[in-house]
């Protein structure tokens, strides 16, 4: 059954198309992921779905006899009351049908002949009450805001006094007590510490409606989705599976929109070569001929050229000197804020050792202080107790994730020129350039930028700064997928340290070579990437249940919590150092495959520049030797790792 389907949909904005031509359609129970760059058309084509915004040209059915739900990415509440009301509001069918039933009791009571009628208005409506989830809304209720991160208590908080972020998990959660038949999801992660994201991924494998979201968090994405629809160039394409699969297809769909693109410009140049040969003999039917070939030039569907390097973002870290080989290193650091009985501890006993070359990743619920700890390490804030120690030669660049440190009153090309004063404005604009801030968009004020322009600008300013440790607090927000990946790669290229705060689990599949968890209680170190950290943590709660089981049966007199927290602390400890091991021997490896490989290479080079071709080439010459002396650099990169792991 088709829910939803466009045909040749077209919108624009003044003489900016956002869609053109743009058709599909949508099954009842489809779960469709909805992609592009920032600007690309994605929440055009939601509030065209949800009604909001009418298209130019074209045709949209929704079926009317579906509800439609839409969270969309800036919530406005004119409310002023408490959270409670608002939830109320979702159920108030349901208080009615109560008090309804309760009279129809009380009327069966008092009147006997009218009894068997009441009765029976009263047995329809209580099956009607019990199919609609009546008597158990409020647990409900109580589940998806705890989910939410909202408990009892925070229920009767004020909406005004809620952040943005407060403000679009309490949209989204009475949009999921709702329970419509179509969901339309602009950016749903935003805002949601991994436990969340987590609970909601589960609540939307288990929906049973119809889902198109808007996102570029990719693992939510292959949770989720099963379906792509991708806009580029105002134009949607369709790929049948989640992320993973859109991702390997896409780049096979581009090879061969390259090829297409390519063969065509040859035979364009071919016929454009003819017709003036044709033209230049002057004669009536060779000019015929001419005019013949130029109207079919002129009718020819042009393939549009794919997009290619120019495109991208080109990002590329460097560090203008290294680092000492211990980095930063904290000890049973805590922070709090107020004080007597409103003071709120944020963690305590924080201990930490980064060395050179590690990637970092620092994870935690929200409210747990993982920004506050940055700005700790930095120096920004000072903390209530406990010791930080920089190593030599550290020079930190931190990313924050609000961009607060840009400065709105500026252009984009002054914000650099505020920061750097000896490059040229040539130079600065071939920086922006790669950016992609080209033309005019240099001169734009920074208080006008999106939330991805800022972050694209701020990702600027670090990678022009040189440091050595790059201190990031939630560094893909408001990225879209293809910077991400840009940026990703650069990162793993980056010969410094990194320390990051984040949420994407893609990214923290990708990145890190350890990850911290921020509690109250302090930080815990899990090496390996997120799929590691989720099964050692799993590992823990199972070991940790299984030894209270055992010391439960044989009553050794500890009490049964802490026998099972010692228990299961010795066994994270032994795990850790295991793995710390198998890690070290893994490197090593690894290491050493390194060096025969580049030793190879570099042999291989040497040998090239000994042939007599490539001895009477200059530039062939030229580019033998500095694919040597990158050889040589990595190589002696490779044994002082080699060596460091061998300690």
């Amino acid at each position: 059954m088709i829910v939803i389907s466009a045909r040749e949909l077209t919108k624009a904005y003044g003489t900016n198309v956002i869609l053109n031509g743009v058709s599909f359609h949508v099954s009842k129970g489809d779960r469709i992921g909805i992609i592009g760059i920032n600007g690309a058309g994605k929440t055009t084509l939601l509030n065209v779905l949800a009604g909001e915004t009418a298209c130019d040209e074209g045709d949209v059915f929704v079926s009317g006899e579906l509800k439609i739900g839409y969270l969309k990415q800036d919530v406005g509440f004119d409310a002023e009351g408490p959270i409670r009301d608002e939830v109320k509001k979702v159920f108030r069918h349901f208080p009615e049908m109560e008090r309804k039933m309760e009279e129809l009791l009380a009327q069966a009571s008092a009147n006997p002949e009218q009894s068997r009628t009441a009765l029976e208005q009263y047995q329809q409506i209580r099956e009607r009450y019990e199919w609609m989830g009546g008597y158990s809304y409020e647990s409900e209720i109580r589940g998806i805001m705890s989910s939410m991160a909202f408990g009892e208590e925070d229920l009767d908080k004020k909406i005004s006094a809620l952040s943005g972020g407060e403000k679009t998990r309490l949209a989204l959660a009475l949009l999921l007590l709702e329970k419509p038949d179509i969901l339309l999801l602009d950016e749903p992660t935003n805002h949601l510490d991994i436990g969340t994201l987590r609970w909601l991924e589960q609540y939307l494998k288990g929906y049973r409606g119809t889902l198109l979201l808007v996102s570029h968090d990719r693992y939510f994405l292959d949770e989720t989705v099963t379906r792509i629809f991708e806009i580029d160039h105002r134009r949607l394409s369709i790929y049948e599976g989640g992320y993973r699969f859109y991702a390997q297809e896409r780049k096979v769909r581009r090879q061969t929109q390259m090829r297409q693109y390519e063969k065509q410009q040859k035979e364009i140049a071919r016929q454009e070569d003819m017709i003036r040969r044709f033209k230049q003999r002057g004669t009536e039917k060779l000019a015929k001929r001419a005019a013949s070939r130029e109207k079919v030039l002129q009718t020819m569907e042009r393939i549009d050229r794919p997009d290619g390097e120019n495109d991208r973002m080109k990002v590329t870290f460097h560090q203008n000197y290294q680092s000492g080989k211990d980095v930063l290193q904290a000890g049973e650091l805590s922070m709090g804020f107020g004080y007597g009985r409103n003071r709120k501890e944020l963690f305590r006993d924080v201990s930490l050792d980064i060395k050179r070359g590690e990637r970092v990743c620092i994870v935690g619920d929200n409210g747990t202080g993982k920004t506050t700890l940055l700005r700790l390490l930095l120096g920004q804030m000072e903390a209530g107790s406990g010791r930080i120690r920089i190593g030599h030669n550290v020079q930190f660049g931190y990313y924050d994730q609000g961009q607060q440190l840009l400065d709105p009153n500026l252009t984009v090309i002054e914000e650099l020129q505020e920061a750097y004063h000896l490059y040229s404005e040539g130079e600065l604009r071939n920086l922006l350039g790669r950016f992609l801030f080209r033309g005019e968009q240099v001169f734009l004020p920074v208080s006008s930028l999106s939330g991805g322009e800022k972050a694209r600008l701020s990702l600027l300013k670090l990678m022009m700064s040189g440091a050595n440790v790059l201190m990031l607090d939630e560094p893909t927000n408001h990225l879209d997928i293809e910077s991400k990946e840009v940026f990703e790669e650069a990162l793993l290229e980056y010969p410094g340290t990194c320390i990051i705060v984040s949420h994407d689990r893609y990214f923290l599949n990708r990145i890190p070579t350890r990850i911290l968890e921020l509690s109250g209680g302090g930080l815990t170190s899990f090496l390996g990437c997120y799929d590691d950290y989720m099964e050692k943590k799993q590992q823990m709660i199972r070991s940790g249940r299984q030894h209270l089981q055992e010391m439960g049966s044989k009553g050794n007199g500890l009490p049964l919590q802490q026998a099972s927290m010692n228990a299961a602390e010795m066994r994270r400890q032994k795990k850790e150092r295991e793995a710390r091991e198998r890690r070290a021997r893994r490197e090593k490896e690894a290491a050493e495959e390194k060096i025969a490989r580049l030793e190879e290479e570099l042999a291989q080079l040497e040998e090239q520049t000994t042939q007599q071709a490539v001895m009477t080439d200059p530039a062939r010459l030229q580019e033998l030797s500095e694919a040597m002396e990158k050889r040589r650099r990595e190589l002696d990169e490779a044994y002082e790792r080699w060596l460091e792991l061998g300690e």
